[in-house]
């Protein structure tokens, strides 16, 4: 025994210190994108054109962007000549509703605001989560079972993973949701006790992804399922997708995140 505890003190305290201080992310990071109004003229679509999802359309004011299909890719960054497209590195992504997430020139994302006092008072201090691999790669799943391990420990904000539906307050989705995962998914749903929060994570659960056009998937969550909580990515970062479930339980600035972000 004397020598576990020796290691466990020679390894110190692991856990990040998120959200008092922003994890370093990796150097090929890409976060929220930024479009520069002006800078892209009404006949230029190369952007557009390099996208693989269809996510870039050309406005009136310059290209837009649909960060529920963008698979953050970078090729319209790097297609366009103006360089009217950059990629920051603002971790920040999720939302409430589905359509703040199309960013345009002069359009800024509203990130999620909290549940309403009701799902706060049940919800606010103890969130069960299941999760559901809808038909997708397996990606954002990987990064979403991130969140449990030591590193981030997500139980000390009060969100869990459970196994059984019955036992969660929300389920959260990943992948296109395929025809043969329909059924499943709904009744996973139908088995969590009311009231319960849905969360789509990653762009194939927002829209179908990259495989949108595939007769065989549904679209995204929200074809089946009311979504509460949209995490954009392919797949989303683990920062991103805690980011998100701390916004929706109104955590963060009880946890000084608006001073973390200063330093970011």
């Amino acid at each position: 025994m004397i020598h576990i505890l020796l290691s466990r003190w020679r390894q110190g305290h692991r856990t990040l210190a998120y959200p008092r201080t922003i994890p370093a992310l990796p150097e090929r990071f890409r976060g929220l994108p930024r479009v520069e109004a002006g800078e892209c003229p009404p006949d230029c679509g190369v952007c557009a054109a390099a996208c693989p999802a269809e996510a870039v359309e050309i406005e009136a004011g310059g290209p837009g962007i649909d960060l529920g299909r963008c698979l953050f890719c970078g090729q319209c960054a790097e297609a366009c000549p103006r360089k009217a497209i950059t990629f920051t590195r603002d971790h920040r992504l999720s939302t409430r509703d589905r359509e703040h997430l199309v960013l345009a020139p002069g359009r800024e994302l509203q990130l999620a605001r909290k549940l309403d006092a009701e799902l706060m008072r049940l919800f606010g201090r103890s969130l069960k989560i299941r999760v559901v691999s809808a038909g997708g790669c397996n990606g954002c799943e990987v990064d979403v079972n991130v969140l449990g391990t030591l590193a981030w420990d997500l139980g000390r904000f009060g969100i869990q993973f459970v196994a059984a539906p019955r036992h969660a307050d929300a389920v959260l989705v990943c992948g296109p949701v395929t025809a043969n995962m329909e059924e499943g998914l709904r009744k996973t749903y139908d088995a969590v006790p009311e009231p319960r929060i849905v969360i789509a994570v990653g762009a194939c659960a927002i829209s179908g992804g990259p495989f949108y056009r595939q007769e065989e998937q549904l679209g995204g969550a929200s074809s089946v399922l009311p979504v509460d909580l949209f995490i954009p990515g392919c797949p989303p970062h683990p920062l991103t997708t805690l980011d998100g479930l701390l916004r929706l339980l109104g955590k963060l600035e009880a946890e000084g995140r608006v001073k973390a972000m200063k330093a970011c």
